[in-house]
């Protein structure tokens, strides 16, 4: 009985855990070809502060747990210096995971990566880019002097490799 009362309390927690920030709606989206993203800062896996170099080419988008695990899987096979090598960088999105999810497990287990994450925690950043995107996809985006010129949705890891390396 009594790990059973332990358990229902252990899970009421998680479930009252709620991520930063409430539901956002009405956003311009910031994925739209044409549109700059020069400005673009976010913290990496290790809390440190990232903006797009000057030669950045492209942008990997993983919105979803499923294709976070395949772009981490994929990257996780590569040398450390793939995506840099490539003139590419990896977002991820966190924002919907209870803030303890993401504190306890999340970001922890991105610090085990040997590639460079960049992360989205609060929904309010993550919405604009989230904006008319599917989310079930990896979103590739091509850049050229931080402009963006095409956006990709791709389903595969395969798909991904041959993308990025095509640049």
């Amino acid at each position: 009985m009594k790990k059973i009362v332990i358990a229902l309390a252990l899970m009421l927690t998680f479930l009252g855990c709620s991520s930063k920030g409430g539901e956002v709606s009405n956003v311009e989206p910031s994925l739209v070809v044409g549109k700059t993203l020069k400005d673009l800062r976010l913290n990496d896996q290790f809390e440190k502060p990232h903006t797009l170099n000057a030669d950045t080419k492209t942008l990997i988008f993983a919105f979803s747990k499923d294709m976070a695990h395949t772009c981490n899987d994929f990257f996780a096979t590569q040398t450390p210096s793939y995506l840099a090598d490539n003139h590419a960088e990896f977002i991820a999105d966190v924002s919907a995971a209870p803030s303890l999810i993401r504190s306890m497990f999340i970001m922890p287990g991105l610090k085990d990566f040997k590639h460079t994450v960049l992360i989205f925690e609060e929904k309010s950043q993550a919405a604009p880019f989230r904006a008319k995107m599917d989310v079930e996809k990896i979103i590739l985006v091509s850049l050229k002097n931080g402009t963006i010129t095409n956006i990709t949705p791709l389903s595969t890891a395969k798909e991904l490799q041959e993308k990025i390396e095509a640049k």
